[in-house]
């Protein structure tokens, strides 16, 4: 089997060979199921502390010492919201707005590498990672900031392109985001591609993760002409298992709320925009996930109801299809994704490999002494992109 040191190109040029000589299930070159290389501290035990702690108290990078930071935009300047910032040079998001396919916009943060300045004239441009954010994510989400700090540490730039409605100001079109929404991720990446001369690759953090998949599922051969590489973190690869999960108990009671506090107001200020898009009065209704997406993300994007959303936007039953190098990483113990529903080796494709630390929660990975700092998760990302492992 071919290991830890082996190129992205070749991982890749290897994957292309094994594709077309054989059909998904046969022998592969790849080893599936990575062990895993994440371990909690012990001071932060089980699935939900190591999902909540992560998010609101730990350091964004590992000798983060004061808060800081701030954004720049076109004309303006936004105050920054972080968990932390660094010895090096607070983080300055410079601002974009895109306008889309269908009339509408939306909003790009960058980090411009810190070597950027210093490379010398003629150099190879420096390589790009697109972080597709999470359910109600933004550039201010911790896992943002701390892939933020590691980039510019290595060299690359990155890039936060924010979903519908999810950049602080709501969008104008008559449609939001999903889990299944791989034709935004399609113009997204290809935008990026015709623009950035260097390596391109991608990320995506829980929902942004799925979506990413199913565009590489979608995208088949072509996605390897977009990006050289991709990862998703904590994506709900099956939605109907992550609904059911976060539908009970704890999870109902602590993150369905959180949710429902900004997407239900963002879906009934669109539909006083666009009369009849959705039933009002069952948006305001909603007591969970399930009832959100059944009255409006549902009747919103095309799908027949929750129940046929998460069937169709679930990248789980497709991951055969992904024809370039792409790292999965899901918890065992994440809340959000039981590891009952998890994949396993035989359902995916020769270039994916799948990493399933027994710890980690949704999106946290801490590590170190108290409060932790956030750099396992963008650093693992880095080292996949650069080594193929």
């Amino acid at each position: 089997m071919k290991r830890a040191r082996d190129s992205i190109a070749d991982i890749a040029a290897a994957a292309d060979a094994v594709m077309s000589a054989a059909a998904p299930g046969t022998t592969d070159v790849f080893p599936r199921l990575r062990p895993a290389s994440y371990a909690a501290p012990r001071w932060l035990p089980g699935g939900q502390a190591q999902t909540i702690w992560p998010a609101l108290f730990s350091r964004t990078m590992r000798d983060a010492t004061v808060a800081g930071g701030f954004f720049a935009s076109i004309g303006r300047r936004l105050p920054g919201k972080g968990l932390g910032a660094a010895r090096i040079p607070a983080l300055i998001w410079m601002r974009k707005r895109w306008d889309t396919p269908d009339g509408d916009f939306i909003d790009v943060d960058h980090i411009h590498p810190v070597a950027m300045a210093v490379r010398a004239t003629g150099a190879a441009p420096a390589p790009l990672l697109v972080l597709f954010h999470g359910l109600e994510g933004s550039s201010r989400s911790h896992y943002a900031q701390a892939t933020a700090h590691a980039c510019r540490r290595a060299g690359w730039g990155l890039a936060v392109p924010h979903f519908r409605g999810c950049s602080g100001e709501l969008n104008h079109a008559p449609r939001a985001y999903h889990s299944g929404d791989w034709q935004e991720i399609d113009w997204i990446l290809r935008r990026f591609r015709s623009s950035h001369a260097g390596p391109l690759y991608a990320a995506g953090i829980s929902l942004g993760g799925n979506a990413l998949l199913r565009w590489a599922e979608e995208a088949g051969t072509q996605a390897a002409a977009v990006v050289q590489a991709l990862a998703s973190v904590s994506a709900p690869l099956d939605l109907a298992a992550g609904g059911a999960a976060i539908s009970r108990g704890f999870n109902r009671r602590v993150y369905t709320p959180m949710f429902l506090r900004t997407l239900k107001p963002k879906a009934l200020a669109m539909i006083r925009r666009h009369p009849g898009l959705a039933d009002a009065q069952a948006i305001a209704a909603a007591r969970d996930l399930y009832d959100f997406d059944n009255a409006f993300t549902a009747p919103v994007h095309g799908f027949r109801d929750a129940d046929d959303y998460w069937r169709r936007a679930s990248s789980k039953p497709d991951l055969v299809s992904i024809r370039l190098p792409a790292l999965v990483i899901n918890a065992r113990n994440d809340p959000f994704l039981p590891a009952a529903a998890l994949p396993a080796a035989g359902e995916i494709a020769p270039g994916v490999w799948l990493e399933q630390p027994e710890q980690g929660g949704h999106v946290g990975f801490a590590l170190g002494v108290i409060p932790g700092h956030l750099a396992w998760m963008p650093q693992r990302l880095l080292h996949f992109f650069q080594h193929g492992v």
